[in-house]
């Protein structure tokens, strides 16, 4: 698959604990963007974050929260990623929890597969 240089970047922050079907919301969405045909989505775990609720999500040893925090960024075409999030966005509401989505121009240097 190739990938333009001048591509997009989708962002979307949740909790950890947040689930889809009962399968973690996060990895629904990852599995929603291959099922679309993204060039790529990466999950990264956070270590502290707050939002909309102001309520404070640490991975600190004393306070420890068990929902920390999760961003799931997805890049592709403008054409792709400008229809990807109206799914991403049901599945937030059927799951009944906050997130933030937010949406960027991304410049992509590189992208290529691993040569085996």
């Amino acid at each position: 698959m190739k990938l333009e240089r001048n591509s997009k970047l989708l962002r979307i922050c949740l909790g950890e604990l947040d689930k889809y079907h009962g399968t973690p919301l996060y990895e629904a969405l990852v599995m929603a963007a291959k099922k679309q045909g993204m060039a790529g989505a990466t999950v990264i775990r956070g270590i502290l974050s707050f939002g909309a609720s102001s309520r404070i999500h640490t991975a600190k040893l004393l306070d420890l929260s068990s929902d920390l925090p999760i961003v799931v960024e997805v890049v592709d075409s403008h054409e792709k990623i400008d229809h990807f999030p109206e799914e991403v966005n049901n599945m937030i509401e059927e799951a009944g929890c906050g997130a933030l989505i937010t949406m960027e121009a991304a410049e992509v240097i590189h992208y290529k597969a691993k040569k085996h």
